[in-house]
């Protein structure tokens, strides 16, 4: 028996050394996931890729797009495969230079600090001179640009956030807008060794605390918390907290001492919220007409907020969506208006239920990793804009006050993650992917991004090669000891880039003449020494070691609130930005200097909603880590005639004489995918809910329509805001029909068509 780590659990396995013959979640987890269960189902799945593969075209016609995506694959050796891609990237680096390369490997990818994906990419291409990055992320990509300007760096939000054990203790009302999702709770990047999402929120329960859950999904929250369920309208949060904070100014319960020590521009804010600069009053009354909630209980709310101990928390998803800045800047300003925020149970959480790592005290010190070493490119896009980068090289955007350019990209490298996941409008990023010279993809399994690529190179899992690792925030570093052989001739990415830079002539540079082996014990070593802990050999034997935790009763923005001036937080005016001046300045019209409610384009107040008069919530699934392992068990399991569960209300399914079980068909302005129809009244009336990860399977003829049931061909690709330039897949305006006549088979499941007699033309 063996321990390892994923990002939803660490578990325990046995091996006969070709596959796991059993899997259990570790003993030392009180809230195992069943998540685990896709691990050795998926190992040895038939879209496994079992050696390197290169484009049929690109073989015969050399770099370029034509077919990609369409065109078999031919299968081929490791050295052929690295010889011809050490030729491509030594042509691509020397006719159009580094700035012509983009090191996407976003993504998750696998747990372990050596063997992560997007570290070896990154100094690998280092060595090479550079590339072209991203910065932040689809899921906190508003809030990373939001955050500094209104409250403290997101690295401080998320690793300082308010302990678990401190709500459980002392908190009275938790407000919840978006709930506490207890299936993203189940995950966190690196890993998660002890879940307890349901533990903190019981206790806090049984204290007498009371929970609020503000979302279009009842099953947002543990029943544990037995919360009262609020469904406002999707995309009107900011509306409904702008009336809360109405009634907290119009009935005197503001916590005036703490908003004028603490805060600057609430009376800019206050301007806004008394109707004084647009003749509107933002009241209960306001509020009820676009959020659907009675005005009476947005004002009772308010006012049982200001007289307990309330935590204010906003979930990741609020932030997803156009105008996402809005309600997570309304977050903060609720908490300040509350005068709370740096008190025991009270304040402001950011990502609660989103992640198993917020509310986890932060650890002494962070755990060994690679260095990447330095990128010799300054260029850089906002994550969620790839597609806009790659469509329009040269052209100028906006982002968090600097005017940039799209660069001219000629090669994309990518190596874990899958942005045929992440990203929105699959059509229109198939498109983008169309136009680079080359693709370059190491994967596990024949992913989307894979089928979309020119050189496909296996890379291992992790229970196939040996390294440590510990989640975000987690006290516990594990070692992660190879469990079973490569599948077929996968190699980890460390071995890929290794022989790569020795035909590249940085072999020494990237390898520092280390084996895999070798690093790990450098990299440990190295870190041991400077935080007295077991040698390599001790913590190697062992099932894990424990980091120390300074502060287990940790409390976001408690300094800051007894010594202002001792520990300013990290904005422009070392306080809380009710009103930020810096984003006033960038003169943006879809983000101005102080929370305002804006319309989104798609909800269902807006006239599209006419053609399209139900509302997607595209949120993240619980049978598997976005689109991670969508081929294991458990995640097969959860299907309905093997393609994505979407939820319907009742009547609303009822208006469309549809059942549980149909095979229905979801369209938007962008695009349709299939899915199979579950019925079930804890989904708000209007709301469709279909969450993302299911592989995305193409129609041959038309790529906007997925046979398989990914909710991103229906979802657009704008940004939230010109601030943020971030992800906004959250929602959108579909409708939903009866899906007639046979459905087509799907292609995900097995691997894409291959030739064996292209092997001919190569040189």
């Amino acid at each position: 028996m063996t321990t390892h780590l994923t990002h939803w659990g660490a578990f325990e396995a046995d091996s006969d050394g070709d596959r796991l013959t059993a899997v259990r979640p570790w003993r030392g987890d009180p809230e195992p996931m069943r998540l685990i269960e896709n691990v050795a189902s998926a190992q040895h799945h038939p879209t496994r890729v079992d050696q390197p593969y290169v484009r049929q075209g690109w073989l015969e016609r050399g770099a370029g797009a034509a077919g990609r995506g369409d065109e078999p694959f031919v299968p081929v050796s490791w050295e052929t495969a690295l010889d011809l891609l050490a030729g491509e990237l030594g042509r691509v680096y020397r006719e159009h230079g580094a700035e012509a390369v983009y090191g996407g490997s976003y993504g998750w990818a696998s747990a372990g600090r050596f063997h992560h994906a997007q570290s070896q990419t990154h100094r690998f291409l280092n060595c090479l001179g550079g590339y072209v990055r991203h910065v932040n992320s689809y899921s906190l990509g508003v809030s990373q640009v939001l955050m500094p300007h209104v409250l403290d760096h997101l690295g401080v939000v998320l690793e300082r956030a308010t302990s678990k054990t401190v709500l459980a203790e002392h908190t009275d009302l938790v407000v919840a807008f978006g709930g506490l999702s207890p299936k993203n709770a189940a995950v966190a990047p690196g890993g998660v060794s002890r879940h307890n999402t349901r533990g903190w929120i019981g206790a806090a329960r049984a204290r007498g605390c009371r929970f609020v859950s503000i979302t279009p999904l009842r099953d947002d929250i543990p029943v544990e918390a037995e919360a009262e369920w609020l469904a406002p309208r999707p995309g009107s949060d900011t509306a409904l907290m702008l009336a809360l904070a109405q009634v907290l100014d119009a009935e005197g319960l503001a916590d005036k001492a703490f908003l004028d020590k603490y805060t600057v521009g609430y009376e800019r804010f206050l301007g806004y919220v008394r109707g004084e600069t647009d003749g509107i009053v933002k009241s209960p009354e306001w509020a009820a007409a676009l959020t659907g909630l009675p005005a009476e209980r947005i004002r009772t709310l308010a006012r049982e907020m200001a007289s307990a101990r309330t935590f204010v928390t906003v979930s990741w998803s609020l932030q997803r969506a156009q105008y996402g800045e809005q309600p997570l800047w309304l977050g903060v300003v609720l908490a300040a208006m509350l005068g709370q925020i740096g008190l025991p149970g009270g304040g402001f959480g950011h990502g609660y239920g989103s992640t198993a790592n917020v509310g986890e005290p932060a650890r002494e010190f962070s755990p060994p990793r690679l260095p990447q070493g330095l990128n010799g490119v300054d260029t850089f896009i906002p994550v969620a804009r790839i597609a806009d980068m790659l469509l329009n090289p040269g052209q100028p955007f906006e982002y968090d006050g600097q005017h940039l350019v799209y660069p001219d990209i000629r090669l994309v490298y990518w190596a874990g993650g899958n942005p045929f996941h992440h990203h929105q409008d699959l059509a229109r990023l198939r498109e983008a992917f169309a136009r680079p010279e080359t693709v370059v993809v190491h994967d596990p399994f024949w992913s989307s991004t894979a089928r979309h690529a020119d050189f496909v190179l296996p890379s291992t899992m992790t229970i196939e090669r040996d390294d440590f690792g510990a989640g975000e925030n987690d006290c516990l570093l594990f070692p992660m000891k190879a469990i079973t052989r490569p599948h077929g001739k996968a190699r980890d990415d460390y071995a890929i880039f290794s022989e790569l830079a020795e035909r590249l002539g940085i072999g020494k540079e990237f390898t520092e003449g280390r084996t895999a082996d070798e690093w790990l014990r450098h990299l440990y070593e190295e870190w041991r020494l400077r935080h007295n802990l077991p040698d390599f050999d001790t913590f190697w034997a062992s099932e894990h070691i424990e980091l120390p935790v300074p502060d287990p009763q940790q409390i976001l923005c408690a300094d800051f609130r007894a010594d202002p001036e001792q520990f300013p937080l990290s904005t422009p005016s070392g306080k809380i930005e009710i009103f930020s001046e810096t984003i006033d300045g960038f003169g943006y019209a879809d983000c101005p200097g102080h929370p305002t409610w804006f319309e989104p384009e798609e909800w269902l107040g807006a006239p599209a909603a006419a053609e399209f008069p139900l509302q997607l919530v595209a949120n993240q699934p619980r049978s598997k880590l976005h689109s991670q392992l969508d081929v294991g068990a458990y995640s097969q399991s959860t299907k309905v005639a093997g393609r994505e569960p979407v939820r319907l209300h009742p009547a609303d399914a009822a208006a469309r004489d549809l059942h549980d079980g149909d095979t229905v068909r979801l369209r938007s302005k962008r695009g349709s995918c299939l899915a199979g129809l579950i019925i079930d009244d804890g989904v708000r009336q209007g709301v469709a809910q279909l969450s993302t990860g299911a592989w995305y399977d193409p129609d041959p003829t038309n790529p906007a329509f997925c046979r398989h049931g990914n909710p991103n061909v229906l979802t657009p690709d704008r940004p939230s805001s010109t601030l943020s330039q971030g992800c906004t897949g959250q929602l959108s305006l579909v409708e939903i029909e009866r899906y007639d006549g046979v459905a087509p088979d799907l292609a995900v499941n097995r691997p894409p068509a291959t030739v064996q007699e292209a092997a001919q033309h190569l040189p």
